[in-house]
């Protein structure tokens, strides 16, 4: 069983909507509502490959209901640690009549009280035992101190369970020493190249690490780096300088952790899934939705165009 956290799940809420005018009631349709937050994609996907997973993490109010419900909907199995605080929403309005950009607004996270973080951690431990790997994802809300994912980290250590961390800023600074099996990081913050950041990432504990920068991926590990690029293809989205799904190139990288595929190898499947914009919002035409059923076609077809190379 592959166990995702996500400590900062939100409920997407998706409106189709008209042109808005000032001073004017605007319709819109009935509201969408979709599980969201990193961890959450990575548990989508993963069930999409047929892993065993369970998505896990804190969840509150009748938003975190409509976040368990949705992922039982889609036969994501969860174990969220409930809290007081009400979870939270990112709203999106779009027109599907028009290709215009759609507007988001996005609520602050609960704040997490002592209580309900040791509630966590307890649930947190008894998961570990018999998980297969277990993957961080994305931010911490408010009331967590930066060295949460820190004290996961170790905690699966010693419970021999690996660990795919997928964060930046503080939580990355914080969680990297304490040794995670495989960092996941953007590469736009770092300068002068994300090589050497991968090489830093390394030197500061981490087992190896993948950078993403635009359409590419760059890994670095104690055996070797690569650069994983697409080449040109006719699918929708998918290109060398196309911004990735980062959820699903957290998932596409977890199978080759377990199984010990090469890392090339690993870097292929994953390019292919996050290329194909797997849980991200695409517009249809009753509105909106979140991608996250893997088309096996344009999977393979995307596969057979993702290039693996050492770094020039």
């Amino acid at each position: 069983m592959i166990v995702t956290v996500t400590l900062n799940a939100a409920l997407h809420v998706a409106y189709a909507t008209g042109d808005a005018a000032a001073d004017d009631v605007t319709p819109i349709s009935r509201p969408v509502y979709r599980a969201g937050g990193r961890g959450v994609t990575v548990a989508r996907v993963l069930r999409a490959f047929g892993h065993d997973v369970l998505a896990a993490g804190l969840a509150g109010g009748a938003c975190g209901e409509l976040i368990i419900q949705d992922l039982a909907r889609s036969g994501v199995p969860t174990a969220f640690t409930l809290i007081r605080g009400e979870s939270r929403r990112f709203f999106r309005f779009a027109d599907p009549e028009n290709d215009g950009p759609a507007l988001r607004f996005a609520e602050p996270g609960p704040f997490i009280t002592t209580e309900e973080l040791g509630r966590f951690a307890a649930d947190y431990r008894r998961l570990l035992t018999g998980a297969a790997a277990v993957v961080l994802c994305g931010s911490l809300p408010d009331g967590l101190p930066a060295d949460t994912y820190g004290s996961l980290v170790t905690y699966a250590a010693e419970a021999g369970v690996p660990v795919i961390l997928d964060a930046g800023g503080e939580e990355l600074k914080h969680a990297v020493g304490h040794g995670p099996d495989l960092v996941v990081a953007e590469g736009s913050a770092v300068e002068p190249g994300t090589g050497g950041f991968g090489a830093a990432l390394i030197r500061l504990g981490a087992a190896a690490a993948a950078v993403a920068v635009g359409g590419q991926v760059h890994a670095v590990t104690t055996d070797g780096e690569w650069t994983a690029r697409l080449e040109a293809t006719d699918d929708e989205g998918a290109g060398a300088d196309f911004p990735l799904a980062r959820g699903a190139l957290v998932a596409g990288l977890v199978p080759g952790q377990l199984l010990g595929w090469s890392f090339p190898d690993r870097l292929r499947h994953a390019l292919a899934l996050a290329a194909g914009g797997a849980g991200s919002w695409t517009r249809t035409p009753g509105g909106a939705e979140e991608r996250d059923r893997v088309d096996p076609a344009a999977y393979e077809r995307l596969l057979d165009a993702v290039r693996v190379e050492p770094p020039a």
